[in-house]
């Protein structure tokens, strides 16, 4: 009998150890993005597979170029709106390192939805 309940308890023990780990919540950033509407959610998973190698794109934290400007202040030089037409024909750049990027017309829709819900800072 005490066989059998070491038995169980190993075979318990490993099972436990089996199971695949438990979701871990997106950071908070990406978080606060979720609650977007859907338009600037799906700007967002634009800007973070295209330019976030380089710019920040979140409400908070910094470039990892220094060249290129977090996307929280674009609006201070440029309205989102502004933007439509560089997004339309390829954005070109000062330097050689940005490469170009075309979008569709509803890509920059959302694009400029993600832009626009960075103009007014997180609640706290």
């Amino acid at each position: 009998m005490r066989v059998l309940f070491l038995g169980l308890a190993l075979a318990a023990a490993l099972a436990a150890c089996a199971r695949p780990p438990a979701a871990v919540a997106p950071p908070a950033p990406y978080a606060a993005a979720a609650a977007q509407a859907p338009s600037a959610q799906r700007g967002h998973d634009l800007v973070q597979r295209d330019c976030a190698r380089c710019h920040a794109i979140e409400a908070t934290g910094a470039s990892n170029f220094d060249a290129a400007p977090p996307f929280r202040t674009l609006h201070e030089t440029y309205p989102p709106e502004a933007l439509e037409e560089s997004l339309a024909e390829g954005i070109l750049s000062g330097h050689p390192a940005m490469p170009q990027f075309t979008y569709s017309a509803g890509e920059i829709a959302d694009i400029v939805a993600w832009l626009k819900s960075l103009e007014t800072p997180p609640a706290s």
